[in-house]
């Protein structure tokens, strides 16, 4: 050993690592310039800083102590921005509530978070109320965007006016920051805990891959209860860019602050990109706008429509316990010659982990990795400091999610996908959505591209109908263009001519899809209704 070399840890490094510091080093940089937009309301750095520490106090004026669970419910409003920062700076644990759900199962999730205060946004105080009825001794406090609509003498901003400035200092980087609750499309839903480790780092990744700097302008059209928005808020406020809230998700509305505020970036599920190409104010932006999307694997029809629109699409992958994105389709200059059709393919891959994704792995059904042709499935497995502490209260979830292979623990996500050259990923299915038909396994997602590839396919679904003879068969839902005249076999010999025949779907079934509140098309809906009256899902 040379001599002087370290022999233990250094005294100058632990700093514990939490999305927090972000906003410290923006007020000092950044303190004067925009961090918060509104509606009319612009905040600065130093306001939004301020407001931050003073939720802190008021949260503990609350009587909640440090290591006790907060949830939100609210839109992309500058309340649920201010609530990331806040509460981590009380060092309570937040809870950030899907506003689409129900008010019986929010209060489920309440409930198992062991959540005391309930901050609302006026729009929903209804479901609060609800909610309220459900959890005793929830305290409900309500916000009504003073500032915005010109309403000051509301509760939030009372308790906010009369708080002190706190501060809790992490000490343990491993700590919970935030219960992030999955969809729950069977049971209830499961309570993933982040750290405020992961957060702080996959906040990181986002923000050099996004390509996010300081003139970044960004668009909040993913919910920020999304897992944490991606790990946007911390994201945008690291580079101190400058963050555009969206009260009500609208086409139309995205288009004009692009046009009229500058936005340079957003993140959208694949759905909302439909909407946005298809909407009558759709025309090339000013400026290029870098969107990540994620969800769904974009048609290389979709990813060619925006192209045209200026807008440059990454396709990303994850899970809420990854904490949203853990896969990128990190793009290589040597495609910039293939012919477009052929990129847009290569777009609609997941790709390779993230700067923070220490590995990603397909495997077979014994844990051995598959051969990276492109061809042979597996499942996806990843391990880094962006996969979550583990389920809330749920160990033998956690331990059904995890798998043991080369250097340590893995988190089993379900997603059947092949792996092609240079570590990238394409994902071919969720497990459950795999079609067995006569012997043969169907991927859903290869069908629904054949379809999407049709001029006048808006937006479509394939799952599993069941069938006497052949036990499964892939049902099509398709959303058309307005206007459009096309039946069930003109789209069945369209995906024909397009990938084998035996995977064309059977059924076509025109009409609206059921989506979650991030965009995500609700497949389970649809095999419920094809599989009323089996007792199982299998044939």
């Amino acid at each position: 050993m040379t001599a002087g070399a370290p022999t233990g840890s250094s005294p100058f490094v632990p700093v514990p690592l939490t999305p927090v510091a972000f906003l410290d080093r923006a007020r000092l940089v950044h303190g004067d310039r925009p961090a918060v937009i509104d509606g009319p309301l612009r905040r600065s750095y130093e306001d939004f800083a301020g407001r931050c520490e003073r939720l802190a106090g008021a949260t503990l004026d609350l009587g909640l102590e440090p290591g006790d669970a907060v949830s939100v419910l609210a839109p992309n409003v500058s309340m649920a921005l201010e609530a990331t920062f806040g509460f981590p700076m009380a060092g309570v644990v937040f809870n950030a509530l899907n506003s689409r759900l129900s008010a019986p199962e929010l209060a489920w999730i309440v409930g198992h978070a062991g959540s005391k205060v309930l901050f609302v946004d006026h729009a929903l105080v209804g479901v609060a109320r609800a909610i309220e009825e459900q959890v005793p001794g929830l305290r409900v406090v309500v916000s009504q965007d003073a500032g915005v609509s010109g309403t000051t003498d509301c509760e939030y901003e009372a308790l906010l006016a009369n708080a002190a400035p706190h501060r809790v200092e992490i000490t343990d980087e491993q700590s919970l920051l935030s219960l992030n609750y999955t969809s729950g499309t069977t049971g209830h839903p499961k309570g993933v805990m982040y750290s405020h480790r992961g957060a702080n780092l996959n906040a990181l990744a986002m923000a050099a891959q996004g390509g996010l700097d300081s003139d970044a302008v960004f668009l909040w059209t993913l919910p920020i209860f999304h897992c944490n928005g991606w790990c946007y808020p911390w994201a945008v406020t690291a580079v101190g860019g400058t963050h555009v809230m969206l009260r009500v998700l609208d086409p139309g509305a995205v288009w004009r602050h692009i046009r009229d505020d500058g936005v340079t970036h957003f993140n959208a599920a694949p759905t909302v990109l439909i909407g946005l190409v298809n909407h009558p104010d759709a025309a090339p932006a000013p400026r290029t706008v870098k969107v990540a999307t994620g969800g769904a694997p974009p048609s290389p029809t979709l990813l060619t429509q925006m192209a045209e629109l200026n807008i440059d699409v990454t396709h990303l992958y994850g899970l809420t316990e990854t904490y949203g994105p853990s896969l990128i389709c990190d793009w290589r200059s040597e495609w910039d010659g293939l012919p477009a059709g052929e990129q847009a393919r290569i777009k609609a891959r997941q790709g390779v982990g993230t700067l923070v994704t220490s590995s990603v792995r397909v495997v077979d059904g014994d844990g051995a990795d598959v051969p990276a042709d492109g061809e042979t499935q597996g499942e996806i497995a990843i391990r880094g400091n962006n996969v979550m502490l583990g389920y809330y209260k749920d160990p033998d979830a956690t331990a059904a999610a995890s798998v043991e292979g080369p250097e340590g623990t893995w988190f089993r996500t379900g997603d059947v996908a092949v792996m092609h050259d240079h570590g990238y990923v394409e994902v071919r299915d969720r497990a459950k959505d795999v079609i067995i038909s006569g012997g043969e396994n169907i991927a859903s997602i290869e069908v629904e591209q054949a379809l999407a590839s049709h001029p006048d396919v808006v937006e479509c679904a394939v799952v599993a109908a069941p069938d006497d003879t052949w036990g499964e068969v892939p049902a099509a839902f398709v959303v058309l263009r307005p206007g459009v005249d096309i039946t069930e076999s003109d789209l069945v010999e369209h995906v024909k001519s397009r990938i084998a025949r035996f995977k064309a779907p059977k059924s076509v079934t025109f009409g609206d899809l059921p989506k979650t509140a991030t965009g995500k098309i609700q497949k389970f809906a649809l095999r419920d209704q094809l599989w009323a009256g089996h007792d199982r899902r299998i044939n």
